[in-house]
């Protein structure tokens, strides 16, 4: 593993105490973000958020709590479960406030150091702006920003926590991001059955169905879902047909406004793609054999379709055969991290 050293200056703040002239020292503890060998240089600037054990606490604590929603119910943990790689499992839309329902798929949080863009759609381009999406959207958390924090100030626990994590009690909108993102900049996912293989660690070996999955899924599907994320980050339109049941959804192009980015949706990372069902944007498939059954069967020309990745002898689809299908559904096996799914750091209590 890669020690990406994020010792900066071992944050030593001295700062007022806010009840009198006094001084003091507060000395966060940092901490050092441990990268995979067989990874990319994370893209977050680490240098503007340190990782400490105190704003990682803080973040725990704040992604859990269903104080940062109106009804003091819905929690970011509660439609990103550990166990199922931080999707929200069981819905094909995710379900906020009230069972309130958005009209997307909740995507996992995993890699989130690494990612260019955050959402289906890349609304967000950076992670620390990213949770004031779910919670001020209707249809998620439905609270504001102002709201949230003077749930926080009237806390007995969290000016204590802001303190240790940042130097005083001072509650803002700033710290209480930059906390969730260090949280969630934790989720490193890079130690499943493939992983090991391919760092070639000792006594770890593929099957043959396994084998012939990964060459297939070389050779099938690794233009998109490209190197050790499983995701080239850019977005695509893969062929699906429009989902009637939300009329409303445009892809990327809700984002920037193009015609030619319409039902274009961020190619997602196939990490704990086992785990992470229902599949797409609208989690209209409940398991991989109906997603493949899907690009070799079931994709249609809705008018801007990655023609050059997913056409084939003048039709859309991706050749496979059962056979095929199989070996190719043994190998995202291989990409489950179950050390990642089961990491105390990461859960509740």
């Amino acid at each position: 593993m890669k020690r990406w050293s994020l010792l900066f200056g071992l944050c030593f703040i001295v700062l007022a105490c806010s009840e009198d002239t006094a001084e003091y020292t507060a000395v966060p503890t940092p901490v050092a973000l441990e990268i995979p060998d067989n990874f990319p240089a994370p893209l977050y600037d680490f240098e503007t958020n340190p990782l400490t054990e105190e704003g990682i606490a803080l973040g725990k604590s704040l992604f859990y709590d269903g104080q940062l929603s109106s009804t003091g119910v819905i929690s970011c943990g509660f439609c990103h479960e550990q166990a199922f790689s931080f999707t929200h499992h069981g819905h094909t839309v995710s379900h906020g406030v009230n069972g309130l329902e958005g009209f997307r798929n909740s995507q996992p949080l995993h890699n989130l150091a690494f990612a260019k863009e955050f959402n289906w759609d890349g609304a967000t381009i950076h992670l620390d702006l990213q949770p004031i999406i779910p919670i001020t959207a209707e249809v998620e958390m439905d609270e504001t920003i102002p709201n949230v924090l003077s749930k926080l100030k009237a806390s007995p626990e969290y000016p204590k926590l802001f303190r240790a994590a940042f130097g005083t009690d001072s509650i803002t909108s700033e710290r209480m991001l930059k906390a969730l993102s260090q949280f969630m900049l934790q989720m490193v996912s890079g130690n499943s059955k493939y992983d090991k293989y391919s760092r070639g660690e000792d006594g770890v070996t593929l099957t043959a169905a396994e084998l012939a999955g990964e060459k297939l899924f070389a050779s099938k599907c690794a233009n998109c879902h490209a190197g050790s994320l499983f995701t080239d980050q850019t977005y695509r339109n893969n062929g699906l047909p429009f989902n009637t049941r939300f009329p409303e959804e445009e892809g990327r192009m809700r984002v920037t406004g193009y015609q030619e980015d319409y039902y274009k949706f961020r190619v997602p990372s196939l990490r704990n793609v086992e785990v992470s069902f229902p599949y797409m944007h609208d989690g209209r498939f409940a398991t991989l054999e109906a997603v493949l059954n899907f690009y070799t069967d079931g994709m249609v020309d809705n008018g801007n379709v990655d023609h050059s990745l997913l056409q084939e002898d003048g039709r859309f689809g991706i050749a496979l055969t059962n056979t095929e299908k199989h070996d190719i559904i043994q190998f995202l096996k291989t990409l489950t991290d179950h050390e990642f799914l089961q990491d105390e750091r990461f859960a509740e209590f």
